[in-house]
This record gives structure tokens, sequence and C-alpha cells, in this order.
């Protein structure tokens, strides 16, 4: 073992003592009269670390390892972060408009269902609250207790759309607020005609998300493969990897490993639903 992967090691078992120390140790409050502002990037360390500790622990072994059967002092730092990005990067991300959709089109038809029994379209907004999907729950709550407390139609909708924060989630709460201001007069049929229109945008993003899904698959699989395949050869056929055992080779194995990262890095943001600018606003 070369004196810098000695001293790689090291630093990293070092490093591992102190946060797991971090980990383990209790949270106290920082005294009011010293008040000190963590930095920002503290907090999201600290949960990315709890909730990939066992693919870090993984990577961290499986990089002392390669670098030692190889000695590539490299891998030290390759193998953990590909353990913990690598899936992360090649996972599927989550559609919330989708979600969002499926929640909204199941809310419309419950209250176009309720407004034939006579119901206005607060009184139905109020009753379906019972059995508002998951992500409209909250939500529904407190545009309840706003309307209870006095908050016109119209302000404790906006206020819902400044919690959804989504364009679909305007239309919707905008066309309610539009009938609510008439009195409810033809609220049925604009809202089966919502419900329509809901489908029709679900059925679109589905068949996004359906075409978005096939080059992840694919360059996931290609990922396995390539992994599989290096790693063994890491392991059997250490000859091919002697040309990056020099300090110039090291460098040009980091670069070629932080550009297929960063290809992965742009097949993501390209697959990711973009955001849409809303319609509504608050008024506040």
């Amino acid at each position: 073992m070369t004196p810098v992967v000695a001293c790689l090691l090291g630093a990293l078992l070092a490093g591992g003592v102190v946060l797991v120390v971090a980990g383990l140790r209790p949270r106290t409050p920082a005294p009011e009269r010293v008040p000190m502002r963590r930095p920002d990037w503290l907090p999201r360390l600290t949960a990315l670390a709890r909730r990939h500790g066992l693919a870090l622990g993984l990577g961290v072994a499986g990089g002392i390892v390669f670098a030692a059967i190889a000695g590539l002092p490299v891998m030290l730092v390759a193998v953990p972060v590909a353990a913990v990005g690598l899936p992360m990067l090649l996972s599927t991300p989550a559609n919330r408009d989708i979600e969002l959709l499926q929640a909204l089109d199941k809310w419309v038809r419950g209250l176009a269902a309720m407004l034939p029994t006579g119901r206005s379209i607060t009184d139905a907004i109020r009753a379906s609250v019972r059995n508002a999907p998951e992500p409209l729950a909250a939500p529904l709550a407190l545009l309840v207790a706003r309307l209870d407390d006095r908050w016109s139609a119209s302000e404790a909708l906006r206020a819902m759309a400044d919690e959804l924060d989504s364009t679909d989630a305007d239309a919707v709460l905008a066309a309610l607020s539009l009938a609510a201001a008439r009195g409810g007069t033809g609220a049925t049929a604009t809202l089966h005609g919502l419900a329509d229109s809901i489908q029709e945008r679900l059925r679109a993003q589905r068949e996004i998300e359906t075409e978005r899904a096939k080059p992840r698959i694919v360059v996931r699989q290609v990922t396995i493969v390539t992994v599989s395949v290096l790693a063994c050869a890491l392991l059997f056929g250490r000859g091919f990897f002697e040309p990056y055992g020099t300090a110039i080779g090291q460098l040009i194995l980091s670069v070629l490993l932080a550009a297929y990262v960063g290809s992965l890095v742009v097949l993501r943001r390209m697959t990711t639903p973009r955001r849409r600018d809303r319609i509504l606003r608050g008024v506040r």
C-alpha cells in the first residue's frame, strides 16, 4: 500500500468516526442569547447521510477494497459517490403533476356528484373534506377553516392555489371560484367539464411519462453492464488499469468518470417534468 493510499484511508476512517459521533449526539437547541445560523448545506448533508447511510458505508468499504487491489486511489472517492449517486440519478423521479391530477380528478367528480343534491359550492367543499384524496387532505382542511373564519370563497381558493403551487390546480380552483361567485349557476356542468379536461391532461401526462422512461431504462441497463464489467476488470484484469496508476492516469480517469456522471445529470434534468407558469396568484 502506497503512502498516498494510506493517508487517504486514514482520512476517510477519521471522517467516518466524526460523522458517526455527530449523528449519535443528541440535538440541543442553541442558546437564545447567542443565535447561530448553520450553513445551508449542513442540514442537506446530514439528511443525505441519514437517508443513504448504508449505501455510503458499503461504498466506502468497496472503495477501500478496489483501491487496495487495483492501486487506484481515485476509487476511494469514485466508489462511494457511485454507490450513493447512481441510484439517485438512475431512479424514476416522482411526478407530482400526475399524483395531483389524479387527486383533483377524484375531488372534482365528488363535488359534481354533490351539487345536484342542492348544496352550494362551499357546502360541497366542506363535505368533500371527509373523503379528500391524500394530496389534497391538508389543503382542503385549511380551506374549510378559512371559509369558517369568514374568508370569501375567492380568497380561500386562491390561498389553496398558492399552497398547491400547480398550474393544473390553478385551473380547477379558478373555475370553482367563478362558479361560487355566480352562486352555483351552471356549476355542475362546469365541474363535469373540468373532470373531462383533467382526464385528458392526465392521459397526456401518462403518455409523456412513458416516453421519458424509455431513455432512463436504456441508460440504466448500460450503466449496470458498464459498472459490472469495470468491477470484474478491476478484480481479474488489473493490467487493463495499469496506465491509470500514474498521477496523469488518475487525473484522466477522474475526468472520464466526472464526464459520465455529468451526462447522467443532464439526462436526469431532461427527463424531469418542467415547471409551468401559474395562472393564479394569492391575494396577499
